[in-house]
């Protein structure tokens, strides 16, 4: 056999030893000379009386299972196989938020300006719904988008502007 295979093992200079606490301060010091270090002559303190992990579950640890986590077993819903996550990708923008995706000169033109709506697509701006929520100023403006709510759409409307649908 090839001797200079069994050399003997050394640790890599990196390699720093945990540093462990002096056995002096361990509670279990406390314990020697009582036989069984507190944990009783009957019972005895084996390795897992109870099962590793999340076993007994549905057996012995049922009651613990069901008071703190009610509906951990069984399944709810339907099954969708092979779940494209990109055709359910519809991020969306409110009207309140509609004139931060454009620059305040914008705004301002548009303002003072009365013959020309300026154009806000969303689409560029990452999102694809346009949502109702909160208040529009009354300056008419042209917004593209995927999809409308009903309510945004009236709002834009109200305001003077129009919705435009991309694809």
């Amino acid at each position: 056999r090839n001797k200079s295979r069994l050399t003997r093992f050394t640790l890599p200079p990196w390699f720093c030893p945990i540093v462990t606490m002096p056995a002096r301060l361990s509670k279990n010091r406390k314990k020697r000379g009582h036989v069984s270090a507190g944990h009783g002559r009957v019972g005895k303190h084996r390795s897992h009386p109870g099962g590793r992990g999340n076993a007994g579950g549905q057996h012995h640890h049922r009651i613990h299972f069901d008071k703190y986590h009610p509906g951990y077993f069984g399944k709810v819903g339907m099954r969708h196989w092979h779940k494209l996550n990109n055709r359910y990708h519809c991020p969306t923008v409110n009207v309140d938020k509609l004139w931060t995706l454009v620059s305040k000169d914008v705004l301002e033109g548009a303002t003072a300006q009365a013959g020309k709506a300026p154009v806000i697509d969303c689409n560029k701006a990452g999102f694809f719904k346009v949502l109702g929520k909160g208040r529009l100023p009354s300056v008419p403006v042209i917004v593209r988008a995927k999809f409308f709510s009903k309510s945004a759409e009236k709002k834009i409307v109200e305001a003077g502007g129009a919705c435009q649908l991309t694809a």
